[in-house]
């Protein structure tokens, strides 16, 4: 049937598997609300444009499906840009749908007029497009879907003029045969090179990041046959069981695994862009050759970590191929477990001492958190400490804002996450001032009845920022800013709060939050009693 525009679109989407949608409804593009419940998709309500595209992005990295928003023209574009950065650095499938106005280039002075919409859309996504006809919505409707199951997910932006939205529209065409990423050809050829070089390699390190997730359950095996030292990227954690002899953990970005890695002859790495935020070193410090494996091909070109094999392709096919080929090999590694062991102790200790009074706080909350807890953390130094502390038992399960690096993160992305994981453990770890970026969205959280335990790192700064500018010999400068009662704050939203003074009764007040029919902001600092 004829409907209009904006309401196909939803239709579509549903179609599409689109369960929910977060977003804002405005004059402009409230015509793409006109057909959200008659389609039988949930629609979430955020307090800002940003923690719209937040949420969207905690959603996608819970589920692996694309995150879904509706922002209206001009200033919800704007609004929405950082999390769309950072949903493009950290490889996050997203598809923001915006109004826009028919004519900006003979026409001046209109409501939410911007210069070129699109052009400041396309800065943060993998590609922003307008669509000037229901059969143009359409076709990049279905392109975007398709990309995202066969591609690098990154976000996607499509916006539609407000008179094509309002205007009459045939039905959307029928759903496409879903859309793989090809196997096959390349494992072959590739896969008997790389086990000539495990096995011939006595001191093998194997490198794996984000992209590695999806094949999570082979790396600990392959690692096993293969005799080789582990290292994951803080996007990679979980992937390999915690109890293996030569996993080094998630401590890349010490200093001193550049030795480590000098001492391997064959390094494997599956996954990871090997960028700044994953070794905050210009090279992984390796003298041997380097195998790289990652879907992306621009991860081949132009990088400083080029390896001398360059796979492009499926990381769990070709690695699933190379463990089956190790059956029955017996490695003769000349790694031994009590020095990685050793090594690892030696940095645990360097980071309770660089950021004191984080270790313990870690130690207590992982001993009590539920299985399966989904933990969303943002740019604060307690998470920059717990990436390299606390190992997971699982892929998949803490977010961070790596790339971007943007504050404000957790609480939205957070409710993102529990919304797509009702009867779920999720959680929310933030710091006192990234918590004022977004602190409106606890009201989103309060709305939903969300039990979501949001644990706030007060140390009543931005101490990061400080403890940065004394290594540079800068006099400390606006690093301390007014912070309120969080717990009065909190309860005025209508949210439950606790400020536990020690451990055990932290660890109380977050198993009383799972529980909770809404949110619990808990407070802490860094003098809690260890």
């Amino acid at each position: 049937m004829q409907r209009p525009l904006g309401a196909q679109i939803s239709h579509m989407l549903k179609d599409r598997g689109v369960e929910v949608i977060f977003g804002i409804p405005g004059v402009h593009n409230q015509e793409m609300y006109r057909g959200i419940e008659e389609a039988g998709i949930t629609h979430v309500l955020a307090r800002h444009e940003q923690g719209a595209g937040f949420m969207a992005d905690g959603y996608a990295r819970a589920t692996g499906k694309p995150g879904v928003a509706y922002v209206i023209t001009g200033p919800g574009v704007c609004n929405i840009l950082t999390p769309m950065g950072q949903a493009y650095s950290d490889s996050a499938p997203m598809l923001v749908i915006a109004s826009c106005l028919d004519e900006v280039a003979a026409q001046k002075g209109q409501l939410h007029q911007m210069k070129d919409q699109r052009a400041a859309a396309a800065s943060v996504a993998d590609w922003a497009e307008e669509a000037q006809s229901a059969a143009a919505a359409y076709h990049l409707i279905d392109r975007a879907f398709t990309e995202f199951s066969t591609m690098r997910a990154r976000p996607k932006y499509i916006q539609v003029p407000i008179s094509q939205l309002e205007a009459q529209a045939p039905p959307p065409p029928a759903r496409l045969p879903p859309a793989v990423l090809g196997h096959g050809i390349r494992e072959a050829q590739t896969v008997p090179d790389i086990l000539d070089a495990l096995k011939s390699a006595k001191r093998p390190l194997i490198i794996l990041g984000g992209g590695a997730v999806p094949g999570a359950s082979l790396y600990g095996k392959l690692a096993a046959r293969a005799g080789a030292a582990v290292f994951c990227t803080y996007a990679g954690r979980g992937i390999i069981p915690t109890d293996h002899a030569l996993y080094y953990g998630s401590m890349l970005a010490r200093s001193e695994s550049a030795q480590v890695l000098a001492c391997a002859d064959l390094l494997i790495v599956v996954g990871s862009e090997l960028a700044e935020v994953d070794l905050w070193r210009r090279t992984p410090g390796h003298d041997c050759p380097m195998i790289r494996v990652d879907i992306d091909p621009a991860q081949m070109t132009g990088q400083r970590q080029k390896g001398d094999m360059q796979i492009v392709a499926d990381g769990s096919e070709v690695m699933q191929a190379v463990c089956d080929g190790l059956e029955g090999h017996l490695p003769q590694t000349e790694w031994r477990a009590q020095d990685v062991a050793a090594t690892r102790a030696r940095w645990l200790a360097e980071i309770d001492a660089e950021r004191p009074g984080i270790v313990p706080v870690c130690d207590a909350l992982r001993a009590v958190l539920p299985v399966d807890t989904m933990i969303y953390s943002d740019m604060t130094q307690f998470a920059y400490a717990a990436k390299e502390v606390w190992d997971m038992d699982r892929a998949g399960h803490w977010h961070h804002p790596f790339g971007f690096g943007t504050l404000g993160y957790a609480t939205p992305a957070a409710i993102g996450g529990a919304v797509a994981r009702r009867g779920k453990p999720t959680m929310a770890i933030i710091g006192d001032y990234g918590f004022h970026y977004t602190m409106q969205e606890l009201g989103v959280a309060v709305e939903l009845g969300l039990s979501l335990p949001i644990l706030l790192w007060d140390n009543g700064k931005l101490k990061e920022i400080e403890d940065s500018m004394v290594r540079a010999q800068i006099a400390p400068n606006a690093v301390v800013a007014h912070n309120p009662d969080f717990c009065k704050l909190a309860e005025a939203f209508g949210a439950c709060s606790a400020a536990p003074q020690t451990l055990e009764a932290l660890q109380a007040s977050v198993m009383a939050a799972f529980e909770t029919d809404g949110p619990t902001l808990i407070h802490i600092t860094p003098g809690i009693a260890t």
